[in-house]
């Protein structure tokens, strides 16, 4: 039997298991939104802008596990689609992007919104292609849910030109996948997984570095057990964290630019580097050449590519996070059963375990209303719960102080840094998860890039928690300007008008009201907001919040412009060269 390409294409989610397309409709994409109309099995979401939506997918893949899909028109819908497709390749999200492209007979002649989206995004996602044949679209589309979702998760792209979609073809959507070339390790090399227990065993000070390999591939019971089995310490990236119960007594924290004391030192010390599913960026490694320089390293990670490109390594051991893992466990429980810890061990642990107490991240020195204070309420009233960030000093915050484990889930954009991925990212974990707690926590800046989101939330009647950081400036740009630039504020004050003066250096005076207000801007989406400036109304907002349950709150937290986030490795030094405070 012959139908329609379109009707292939909504045969095919279906075959797939999609539940949730996030689409906007257009001249080239309105024959697929014509197609969708007639099923109930699936459920259409319209944001309001593609960069949302594309955020909104991207949430919803990772809260969930399955593959985000979206769905936009030529064009600019689908040059809409590049910042998020960047976001979720960084950050091995598994997505599929459907966009619309004008007939094939007017492809490479300047048509209306044409544009080559394979060209542009083929080095920004896993893989991208235009399908030309009709009866080839059942493959590539099944091909494309199998890349999105195996070996190292990414986004794949597929490009669908008009004719092609309303093209007569099979019924036909094939079951399995053999792509040439394209053939994921599902398999673990037992004689690396022995030789790095070996290494491990021997070891005088051994670390684990954790990155988001772990969460991505759901192993987080097995690194607990892992880690309560070896007792050996745990740190990890910010992508990371939450692999193992942030309150383990064994966990560091994070490391990096902005990591513990305990974690930089920890990596600078240690004898053996117990790596899992990290790429070894710049972000956690401060100056390359020392990093971990007294230490053997062992490498996990699913991607071949990543292992040793960064950093070099010494036991590389190419396997997805959960299969390592259990392959490593089989072999702890044979060998480790009886063993004795070594005294050397014990006197690591104790060293590092006393560096996590002495130099706890903390903001106890700053009076009244910090970003602590408010998370530290968020960790003691939501116990189960899904948090999203935006990118700056509001995602570092969170990643210090937020509390996680098997029952709250952080999403943040770790590889790209996207300003706007907060809240359409809570958007699609409230879609994915709709008995969770799905909370936001933005800065005045982020929160802007995709604030049009408010009108989603509140008609699909989302009850997000909007935590909004108000400080008056893009802070983290703001902080490095105080620190290395001699307090020039260049274009990083967002309470600036044209009647001030042109080159204010205090970020503390008293400035113009700022814009918007943001609780009159939830009230006109016929959302809710309150605003808080002390401590003591912390709790009274955050229930006014959890009494809204058919729409979003926002909570606008003013804080002090002149907060900085500490500790913090300057660009160039080496992880154990840490600014504590100012």
């Amino acid at each position: 039997m012959e139908i329609k390409g379109t009707e292939l294409f909504v045969k095919a989610l279906i075959e797939e298991g999609v539940d949730t397309l996030f689409g906007y409709p257009g001249g080239q994409a309105i024959d697929l939104f014509d197609a969708l109309y007639d099923q109930d099995q699936i459920e259409v979401v319209l944001p309001r802008h593609e960069q949302a939506l594309i955020h909104a997918a991207d949430g919803y893949a990772r809260s969930t596990g399955k593959v985000g899909v979206c769905l936009v028109t030529s064009g600019p819908g689908a040059t809409n689609l590049v910042t998020g497709i960047a976001t979720a390749n960084y950050d091995s999200v598994p997505l599929v992007c459907f966009t619309g492209q004008v007939p094939q007979n007017l492809m490479g002649n300047d048509a209306f919104q044409e544009v080559d989206i394979v060209g542009v995004t083929r080095g920004i996602c896993k893989y991208a292609v235009t399908v030309r044949d009709r009866e080839e679209l059942p493959r590539i589309i099944k091909e494309a849910f199998f890349i999105a979702q195996t070996g190292r998760p990414g986004p794949v792209v597929i490009d669908l030109p008009k004719d092609i979609q309303q093209a007569m073809g099979t019924d036909a959507y094939p079951t399995t996948v053999n792509i040439r070339g394209y053939k994921p390790n599902e398999a673990v090399h037992m004689r690396q997984i022995k030789k790095a227990f070996q290494l491990l065993q021997e070891a005088k000070k051994p670390l684990f570095l954790v990155g988001g390999g772990v969460n991505i591939a759901d192993a987080n019971a097995l690194m607990e057990q892992l880690v309560d089995k070896t007792q050996v310490p745990i740190i990890t990236t910010i992508m990371g964290k939450g692999a193992v119960d942030t309150l383990h007594p064994l966990y560091l924290g994070n490391i990096g630019i902005h990591g513990s004391y305990a974690a930089n030192h920890a990596v600078t010390e240690c004898d053996l580097l117990f790596s899992i599913g990290t790429r070894f960026n710049d972000r956690i490694t401060g100056k390359t050449s020392e990093f971990a320089k007294h230490a053997t390293i062992v490498h996990i990670d699913v991607d071949a590519a990543s292992i040793s490109k960064n950093v070099a390594v010494d036991v590389p051991i190419v396997a997805d996070a959960k299969v390592a893992l259990e392959a490593l466990l089989s072999v702890v429980d044979k060998k480790q059963e009886a063993q004795k810890e070594a005294e050397e061990c014990k006197k690591w642990k104790e060293r590092v375990l006393y560096w996590k107490k002495k130099y706890p991240i903390h903001m106890q020195t700053q009076e009244g209303l910090t970003p602590e204070k408010v998370i530290l309420a968020l960790n003691k009233r939501y116990k189960d719960a899904i948090v999203t960030t935006d990118v700056g000093q509001n995602q570092l915050w969170t990643t210090q102080y937020l509390d996680l484990n098997a029952n709250k889930k952080l999403l943040t954009s770790g590889g790209l840094g996207t300003m706007g991925y907060g809240l359409p990212a809570a958007m699609g974990a409230q879609f994915g998860n709709p008995d969770k707690k799905v909370i936001a926590i933005s800065g005045d800046g982020g929160f802007q890039m995709n604030i049009q989101e408010m009108a989603t939330a509140v008609v699909y009647e989302l009850p997000l928690l909007l935590i909004v950081f108000n400080n008056g400036y893009l802070g983290n740009v703001r902080q490095w300007q105080e620190l290395y630039f001699n307090k020039r504020y260049s274009s990083t004050c967002l309470r600036w008008r044209k009647s001030c003066e042109r080159n204010c250096m205090d970020a503390s005076k008293e400035c113009p009201k700022y814009t918007p207000d943001f609780v009159q801007l939830a009230e006109s989406y016929d959302a809710k907001g309150i605003r808080i400036t002390e401590e003591s109304q912390i709790e009274e907002a955050l229930a006014f919040a959890d009494a809204n349950t058919k729409g979003p709150t926002i909570v606008e937290v003013i804080i002090d412009p002149t907060l900085n986030v500490w500790p913090m490795v300057p660009a160039g030094n080496t992880l154990d060269q840490m600014i504590m405070d100012c």
